[in-house]
């Protein structure tokens, strides 16, 4: 095989195999990432040129029957339902033969995590900064109204993480995306599987096994998203589950039944988890990084540990930090 050939195969491959035949009116180019259940395409709209995101969804094997996984359906019908700023936009739903499916959204820029490495000056992780304070306040304040509006229609999100969160190309907007994990919460809310959440994003209900929980676990990972946006560094950066709910515990100390009354019923709760004295949160995230003692009280609302105490995303949206 020539040089030219493998390199042809191997771009192929990239693309996974995709065939122009199927994607009727789109062009499509690189890869560019991959999320929960499919992987992710740069392309163009070949009538307006316009520059769109398609998301490739093999299914034929994933199903006994061949059929569209319950993941997909519950993706397509909760972006549909979604008409926010701060939420991509799907655009358009194509059919793939002999299975799968084609998403195609709005193209944005770049991820959260990428946005904050290019911001870097060093490769060194000791020497990672954050973004600048106002910057800062901007993109919180736009993840909280696109959480917000998901909870509006009573949608969790459950994998709120820098990867998930799109920025525009001039910096200034960002759009939550990726719903694959993504449910309606209905009433009353639960029973659902505990095991959502990239781990370092995970609100400890989450970790403690409990099966029914409400939008606070949103709110959780925007406050882990807020500081590390402030820092460059993650909060709670747990290796399993256990180191998880222990770096937690050694920053914020162990929970009380007086700080959450429903902590012993949790499933996963152990009465001789060690005892970890309280610690302010400016011991991990200064209050000069923050920017100013309102944006102090901020992540600690959004990071309570009673999730019926957790700030809810439409009170967060008035918060005096947003207004100083």
């Amino acid at each position: 095989m020539s040089e030219s050939e493998k390199k042809k195969t191997q771009k192929d491959h990239r693309r996974g195999d995709m065939s122009d035949d199927e994607l009727e009116g789109y062009e499509r180019t690189d890869m560019i990432g991959q999320g929960a259940y499919g992987i992710v395409y740069k392309g163009k709209k070949e009538d307006t040129g316009d520059t769109v995101a398609i998301k490739r969804i093999p299914f034929a094997d994933s199903t006994p029957e061949g059929g569209v996984p319950c993941n997909v359906i519950r993706e397509i019908s909760l972006l549909r339902e979604l008409d926010h700023p701060n939420v991509v936009k799907l655009l358009d739903i194509i059919q793939a033969h002999p299975g799968g499916l084609y998403l195609v959204f709005e193209y944005v820029a770049h991820d959260l995590k990428t946005y904050m490495d290019q911001h870097q000056t060093s490769d060194d992780i000791q020497d990672r900064v954050g973004l600048p304070k106002e910057t800062v306040k901007s993109f919180l304040r736009q993840i909280i109204a696109g959480v917000g509006c998901c909870h509006t229609f009573r949608i969790l999100h459950r994998d709120l993480k820098p990867h998930n969160l799109l920025i525009t190309g001039d910096g200034k907007q960002v759009k939550l995306a990726d719903f694959g994990l993504a449910r309606l919460s209905a009433i009353p809310n639960g029973p659902y599987t505990f095991e959502v959440v990239t781990l370092w994003y995970r609100a400890p209900e989450l970790l403690l096994g409990a099966n029914r929980y409400s939008t606070s676990v949103d709110v959780w990972s925007i406050g882990c998203i807020f500081a590390e946006m402030a820092t460059g560094m993650p909060l709670f950066p747990g290796r399993s589950d256990i180191d998880q709910i222990f770096k937690i515990f050694q920053r914020k100390g162990t929970p009380t039944t007086e700080q959450w009354p429903a902590v012993t019923r949790l499933p996963h709760y152990n009465a001789d988890f060690p005892q970890w004295r309280e610690r302010a949160i400016t011991d991990q995230v200064p209050a000069s990084t923050l920017g100013s003692n309102n944006a102090v009280d901020m992540l600690n609302k959004l990071l309570m540990y009673d999730p019926d105490r957790r700030i809810a995303c439409k009170t967060a949206l008035q918060h005096p930090y947003f207004f100083e």
